[in-house]
């Protein structure tokens, strides 16, 4: 049981662990052991997408259910990353497979609760990353659960833009047509891979990227200023990469390197992207705080990671895999620079907020 004390910030470490875990793999993978953990290198695909990304998802989703006994799904998750980093990949599975299933429940009962298409799309991503843990676990072949982890990301990422943009007027024939993309994309993840499944969900990705980029919300928050423009551009080059990973997935397959690119187009170039773009929404809620992280500074490091990643594609394609790992070690860097960017803004203005108020009561009291 979840004490009633306990604040969802409280699994930050365990977020954090995660993301850096799963970066310090992904080093070691491109031959740069700063953190030589080679653990993290086996399981760099299980840590950034169940460990980080997944325990974030889950925390954001249990923070709004009533009880915090939810909590504890991120918890499990959250606590995959030291399994996996002292070897117990079969109990870092477990632990992932439990949590997932967990999710699964959240938004089942949210579903419910709210029976819209945005709902129902989150509980298909849900237990998209159940399928793929489970999966994973019972073949031992992350292969096997990768497709399935993309579909979890890619269906709750839509789902999130549809639920934010639910009052933002769209043709009703445009909505049918996501619907029919999205069900394409589903088909993709049940053929077998190299059996078309790769080419379908090429295909629908690229097409669901084109959705995205003429009727989502993303275009008119980026006409404006400061923060909205900030998730307005920072959500349409999100699209253009998962656009990208389309076109990987259906003309590439043949290349040395396609796995690779295929995973970090989506991974990286989209999931990421989506992240910093929707930091100033999410982070608020989930933290209960009311200052969001956002800076203009941080257009700095945000254009520095999508040129260092597009590099580091480029490299791949070309062959060229010594400036490939130097730009994904910097991409691997900026990452984290942006994080601890993000927080530092924050705590700066909690503590400037903080000192103007002390600043109000003192001059009211000299009133």
């Amino acid at each position: 049981m979840i004490p009633s004390s306990f604040k969802a910030f409280y699994l930050l470490p365990f977020i954090l662990l995660g993301l850096v875990a799963g970066i310090s793999g992904g080093w070691i993978r491109l031959g740069y052991p700063a953190i030589p953990l080679a653990e993290a290198a086996s399981q760099h695909g299980l840590i950034m997408t169940g460990g980080f990304l997944g325990t974030l998802i889950s925390l954001e989703r249990a923070m709004v259910m009533a009880k915090k006994t939810w909590l504890l799904i991120p918890f499990l998750t959250g606590i995959s990353v030291f399994a996996f980093l002292l070897g117990l990949s079969e109990v870092g599975l477990l632990l992932l497979t439990t949590g997932s299933l967990g999710l699964s429940l959240i938004m089942h009962l949210q579903t419910l609760k709210h029976p819209k298409f945005h709902s129902a799309l989150l509980y298909g991503g849900a237990v998209s990353w159940f399928i793929g843990n489970f999966l994973a676990w019972q073949t031992g072949l992350i292969a096997a659960g990768s497709t399935w982890w993309i579909g979890f990301l890619l269906f709750t990422i839509v789902g999130e833009r549809l639920e934010l943009s639910q009052f933002l007027p769209v043709p009703s024939w445009s909505q049918n047509a996501l619907k029919s993309l999205l069900a394409l994309f589903t088909v993709g993840l049940i053929v077998p891979f190299h059996a078309w499944g790769n080419e379908i969900m090429g295909i629908s990705t690229l097409l669901i990227a084109a959705w995205l980029l003429v009727f989502d919300m993303a275009k008119v928050a980026s006409r404006k200023a400061a923060q909205f423009r900030y998730i307005g551009i920072g959500l349409q080059v999100g699209y253009l990469w998962l656009g990208i990973h389309g076109l990987i997935l259906m003309g590439m397959e043949n290349h040395a390197l396609y796995y690779d690119l295929m995973l970090h187009t989506f991974f990286l170039g989209f999931t990421f992207s989506m992240i910093w773009a929707h930091a100033p929404i999410i982070f608020p809620t989930i933290f209960g705080i009311r200052e969001t992280p956002y800076h203009p500074v941080l257009w700095i490091t945000w254009t520095g990671f999508q040129l260092s990643l597009l590099g580091r594609i480029v490299a791949s394609i070309l062959g060229e895999y010594e400036l490939r790992k130097i730009l994904g070690v910097g991409n691997g860097y900026l990452i984290l620079i942006q994080f601890v960017l993000m927080a530092g803004i924050i705590i700066w203005k909690i503590r400037k907020g903080g000192t103007s108020n002390q600043s109000g009561k003192r001059s009211h009291r000299r009133g």
